[in-house]
């Protein structure tokens, strides 16, 4: 134990280094995920049929393809188009794509679950689409998607670890970093598993939190 706490004590700033990046990244992941979602979630349920479509295929391909696929087409796919993405660019991207098919999927299901009344009732007092959508109709569908976003949230912290397949050097590649150096495999796996257990246990505390103002329990 005296030898691990001296190996992690050395290695404390490029693992804190990689901590940091990990939230940066999920944290920008479902950002974005969520203004992609919210733009898919909306299209699915009001756009005409046509336009639907596009959204449609969306949804089914990024929930259809492995995290890790989508992660090398994002770093990999850029560069023969001849755009300049950096590592931690390209895995943001991939994330949020991902994040943002699924958070399209849980608003539209919580979009089609109000009533219909609820939207002619808004209708009836002179609301415009716009203001139906505001006032009435978004405030309840993010109650109910609330849960499982906060579930996708999760899912994001852990997909992270895989941008180490493309040299991001988030937690987990600062931790095989180590692991080169010190031959503690097993400790700093541990340690890592923690760190993620710890991020995982935040989010889900402050999402009960949110759900309980909310009302949603």
């Amino acid at each position: 134990m005296d030898a691990f706490l001296a190996q992690l004590w050395i290695a404390r700033w490029p693992l804190f280094d990689g901590f940091l990046l990990t939230i940066g990244i999920s944290v920008a992941a479902i950002v974005l995920g969520t203004l992609v979602g919210a733009v898919v979630g909306i299209s699915l349920v009001f756009a005409p049929k046509l336009a639907r479509l596009p959204f449609v295929v969306y949804v089914d391909v990024m929930r259809g393809t492995p995290v890790l696929v989508l992660i090398l087409a994002a770093f990999y796919i850029p560069a023969v188009l001849g755009l300049s993405l950096s590592a931690t660019q390209a895995g943001v991207l991939a994330l949020a794509l991902f994040a943002g098919a699924h958070i399209g999927e849980l608003l539209r299901g919580a979009l089609q679950a109000i009533p219909p009344g609820q939207a002619e009732a808004g209708r009836a007092i002179g609301l415009t689409f716009p203001q139906l959508l505001a006032h009435v109709l978004l405030p309840q569908a993010v109650r109910m998607a609330l849960p499982p976003w906060i579930n996708t949230g999760v899912e994001l912290i852990k997909g992270s670890s895989l941008l180490s397949m493309i040299g991001v050097g988030e937690l987990l590649l600062r931790t095989q970093e180590v692991i080169g150096r010190n031959f503690m495999t097993i400790q700093f796996y541990v340690f890592a598993g923690l760190a993620y257990l710890l991020v995982n246990v935040v989010l889900d505390t402050i999402g009960r939190t949110i759900e309980r103002r909310l009302g949603t329990r």
